[in-house]
């Protein structure tokens, strides 16, 4: 990338082979106050920029629904699926079907949509767990630890569980902060099974973690049936739906980031669900805390075959 042409509050950006004009750089998206840092969009920019090397290979070749905040977090919001006719030629779409129509949703597989995206106030990238050479197979599984409150203990504990469970069905896993209150857990799967006999498969894992832990764990999708336990959301899963992007900026105060962690990260006594922001993610980033992981995408069948036996 070259240098930027800084032109008061508009600048230009140099990204791979496109440039991108930055409009009105300064204006503040994430109002500071109550302890939380002011973060403009010049400073999202930067941070899609820096954090682009890590952030791509999770958003290639997947729709995305972006989470826009033209105004800043003080302003409106409004969630995206169709691009633009304004949206620049490069970048790439996808057209995918929807009950009595299509949508022709965003791709960003490159740096410059990436700060196109930026520049267009969209705080949140909520990524498909397929991609578009197969859509209708997801190669992601996703469960999402929801606490009841801001019990991070309980996040905690749930991820442990979920964890041993998915290793003695001898199925790979990676830890992610969301930026809100929980974690994901998600499972690299072939791409070869489709949304059905993913969400399948993780309903009967979740189901069969709150059979053994049935006082603070559940799989009620009604809060008022929840009480005070954990929420195994295993909703994702399916045709449509999207989950917050690894590394994406969540769009609360503070512009706290849904970051990628080891396991062995979950007893660090400082993480919670917002520990890493804008100023500091991309120095997680570089550890690479899923080395490997995502690579190892599994067939579903043997670990099906080790789960019947374990289920209520």
């Amino acid at each position: 990338m070259s240098a930027d042409d800084t032109q008061g509050a508009a600048r230009t950006v140099r990204a791979g082979r496109h440039t991108v004009r930055i409009h009105r750089q300064d204006k503040v998206l994430f109002p500071g106050g109550g302890g939380a840092k002011e973060y403009t969009k010049g400073d999202l920019v930067d941070y899609h920029r820096s954090v682009a090397p890590f952030m791509l290979p999770h958003l290639r070749g997947r729709p995305l629904m972006l989470e826009r905040h033209p105004d800043g977090l003080d302003g409106p919001r409004f969630m995206q699926k169709n691009t633009p006719d304004s949206y620049p030629e490069w970048i790439h779409r996808v057209e995918v079907a929807k009950e009595g129509g299509t949508v022709c949703h965003t791709v960003c597989d490159d740096t410059a949509t990436l700060v196109y995206l930026a520049d267009q106030a969209a705080l949140t990238l909520h990524r498909w767990l397929s991609r578009t050479g197969r859509i209708e197979c997801p190669d992601r599984m996703v469960f999402d630890l929801d606490p009841s409150g801001d019990d991070f203990g309980a996040v905690r504990e749930a991820a442990r569980l979920l964890g041993e469970l998915l290793d003695e069905l001898k199925l790979p896993s990676a830890l992610m902060t969301t930026g809100s209150r929980g974690l994901h857990v998600i499972v690299p799967v072939t791409g070869h099974h489709d949304f059905d006999e993913v969400r399948s498969f993780a309903r009967d894992v979740a189901d069969t973690l709150v059979a053994g832990h049935p006082d603070t764990l559940t799989t009620a999708a009604r809060k008022k049936e929840r009480g005070d336990r954990l929420y195994l959301d295993i909703q994702r899963n399916a045709y449509a739906q999207t989950a917050v992007a690894p590394f994406t900026v969540r769009a609360k105060p503070g512009a706290p980031v849904a970051t990628p962690i080891d396991w062995s990260q979950l007893d660090d006594p400082d993480l919670d669900a917002r520990r890493w922001t804008i100023a500091d993610a991309v120095e997680q980033a570089r550890t690479n805390p899923w080395a490997g992981v995502m690579a190892k995408g599994r067939a579903l069948g043997p670990a099906r075959r080790r789960l019947n036996p374990l289920m209520p």
